[in-house]
């Protein structure tokens, strides 16, 4: 995940299962369907615009739907009754004081012992984890010494996540500096599928954050950008347990969310939610900046999304904590 900048897993259409049956390559596959894909894009995109039309958008509440979360880090600054450095359990009851309902581990780097005691004493869930090491440990680095590491970090994250009974970790899939798009995607696909057996065991899904990392989409480009390399990525690993943990804020510069949240679909498990200015070419508080969260609510509730929503931005003391989950409220009606 980045630092301010990233239902159960898709199933893929008949049409996708009849191309594999076919035994061909994926580099043939992603070619093929690659028209598929944009037909499906096209249609989702005219119908976002007819919808968001509509002053029905607006009226779109996730109330029930939705269930809020944090990241760990954003607790670090709560007021401790001792006065110095706040305990886990401290954390923990400050997130559930302000409203939230579940927080994000990062892991490696919790003790797993002492998170089941905070955990309990304060009756917030862990709904996850965040694989602490993926920026600079990458599943895409040429070297496979750094790959093994990469693997070994997110096992490790899969057996903590489940320990304290989550759900899911997130990961950035690599670093489009590591070689060709084609290289980084077969040593992201090659790496990440060796945890999915251990994945499946435990119950934990592997979400792919969408990060500025240089893959997947056009650094450079506008705005106009769609979500077809994210589908195609995701749907490269043809399993349950790879999924998105869709970041609504890091890629509004890039193109619409409600349209990417339509192509996306099912792959999205769970979501990372802050702000970004267009105008301002720069982050925001959540519900601040420009992103359409009309339009955004109406787009998850069409693909049927139900699931835990997480807070990206800065922590603070619980004054600050409260006002953020306020802002998840407003901007997906959660009230």
């Amino acid at each position: 995940m980045s630092q301010f900048a990233g239902q159960p897993a898709h199933r893929q259409s008949d049409s996708v299962q009849s191309v594999r049956s076919q035994s061909i390559t994926r580099r043939i596959f992603v070619k093929s369907s690659a028209a598929m894909v944009a037909a499906v894009a096209g249609t989702s995109t005219l119908l976002a615009n007819s919808r968001f039309a509509s002053s029905q958008a607006e009226d779109v509440s996730l109330k029930g739907r939705v269930y809020k979360t944090l990241k760990i880090r954003m607790t670090e600054k709560v007021k401790s009754a001792e006065g110095e450095k706040p305990t886990l359990t401290e954390r923990f009851m400050a997130a559930k004081e302000a409203g939230f309902a579940g927080i994000e581990l990062d892991l490696p780097g919790n003790d797993i012992v002492e998170v089941k005691k905070a955990s309990e004493a304060s009756g917030l869930v862990v709904d996850g984890s965040v694989c602490s090491s993926h920026w600079s440990i990458r599943h895409t680095d040429a070297n496979p010494e750094k790959r093994e590491k990469a693997l070994e970090d997110l096992k490790t994250a899969i057996r903590g996540t489940h320990a304290v009974g989550g759900s899911s970790v997130l990961l950035v899939a690599g670093g489009g500096s590591d070689g060709t798009e084609e290289e980084i995607w077969d040593r992201a696909v090659e790496n990440i599928s060796k945890a999915i057996p251990l994945a499946a065991e435990k119950g934990v899904h592997i979400l792919i954050e969408n990060v500025w990392n240089k893959f997947l989409y056009d650094h450079e480009g506008n705005h106009e950008q769609t979500a077809d390399k994210y589908v195609k990525f995701v749907d490269a690993f043809n399993s349950p347990w790879i999924g998105m943990q869709f970041d609504i804020g890091n890629h509004w510069k890039y193109g619409s969310m409600g349209d990417w949240i339509r192509q996306l679909g099912k792959r999205i498990v769970k979501l990372d939610l802050k702000g970004y200015s267009r105008a301002r070419q720069n982050w925001a508080e959540i519900g601040e900046g420009d992103i359409e969260w009309a339009d955004v609510r109406a787009a998850l509730h069409e693909i049927g999304f139900y699931g835990w929503a997480a807070a990206e931005v800065d922590g603070g003391n619980l004054e600050r904590l409260r006002k953020v989950s306020t802002q998840m409220d407003e901007v997906l009606k959660l009230v």
